[in-house]
């Protein structure tokens, strides 16, 4: 078990299960996944603190710009 890799807030709806995660001995690390329940296509979307519960509760508008 990853005792550094903390989940610091998760919700689900639409099909669609959204997970903030940290990794305190990986440098601080915070990341968003998201995971389309019924396809199981799942994605890791890197934040930056200040920016970590905005691409919580809006991943999609944060992996289009990191895909511009």
């Amino acid at each position: 078990m990853n005792t550094s890799h903390i989940d610091l807030a998760d919700r689900a709806g639409d099909g669609l299960s959204v997970t903030l995660n940290w990794d305190r001995d990986g440098g601080g690390r915070l990341w968003v996944s998201v995971l389309h329940e019924a396809s199981g296509v799942s994605m890791d979307i890197d934040a930056e603190p200040d920016q970590a519960l905005d691409v919580f509760y809006h991943p999609f508008a944060y992996c289009m710009r990191r895909a511009a």
